[in-house]
């Protein structure tokens, strides 16, 4: 009986790794979540009918195996540990201001011309007042005064298209507004490297059907390279 019931544990647990079936927790940055990961589980959830997936959205570092998260999506260079990492796109660190704050204030051509324009900052993105920039290899350090400081992407970004300033913003989340023409990119020239994005998880040994098929699927429909 004990070899049955052993035998039948790892049929159940064969089968698991077969096809995808059971709970999906999938973690990622809440704008980057809201317009890439969201419909990218609704396909998900179409194709795998046997799944029930839940999307956490949130800005912080959330730690998977204490919180139950099957797949992460990381924005940005990871620290060393113990998770596996896939990179999947990256992006663009960009500085964006409406066209009408442009006519007005004038388009700054360096990055030391930003003492005199208004600036507005994303804490999650840089939450120091020095904002990093590089030309010909160099770093330049430059010193703003905002004047909104908000945790919101979207509260940043809504502002500086109503003309109240030049932001800082990932590619990803301005490249909708910019192509509408409502924002226009600036110092281009002085942008730092881009960031990777990545899909991380806690083993890759023995690896879920449902997450190997998210992994699959996120690769065949999406292309998050936000040049």
């Amino acid at each position: 009986r004990i070899l049955a019931d052993v035998e039948e544990a790892d049929g159940s647990a064969q089968a698991e790794r077969a096809r995808p079936t059971g709970r999906l927790v999938v973690s990622a940055p809440v704008m980057f979540g809201r317009l890439h990961v969201s419909p990218l589980m609704c396909n998900y959830l179409e194709s795998y009918p046997e799944v029930v997936g839940e999307l956490v959205l949130s800005d912080r570092m959330v730690n998977l195996v204490e919180e139950g998260v099957d797949l992460a999506v990381r924005i940005g260079h990871l620290a060393d540990s113990s998770l596996v990492a896939r990179k999947v796109g990256d992006t663009r660190r960009v500085l964006v201001a409406s066209p009408g704050y442009l006519d007005r204030r004038g388009k700054p051509k360096n990055p030391l011309e930003l003492s005199r324009h208004v600036t507005i900052q994303f804490s999650a993105i840089t939450p120091s007042v020095d904002w990093h920039f590089v030309r010909d290899g160099q770093e330049m350090k430059v010193t703003v005064a905002p004047r909104y400081v908000t945790n919101s992407a979207d509260a940043a970004i809504g502002h500086a298209e109503r003309g109240g300033g030049l932001t800082r913003a990932l590619s990803y989340q301005i490249a909708e507004a910019v192509k509408a023409g409502r924002l226009k990119i600036v110092l281009a020239d002085f942008e730092p490297p881009r960031l990777p994005i990545h899909f991380v998880y806690p083993t890759s040994r023995l690896l879920s059907a449902k997450v190997r098929a998210f992994i699959g699927l996120a690769a065949t429909l999406c292309d998050w390279r936000f040049s």
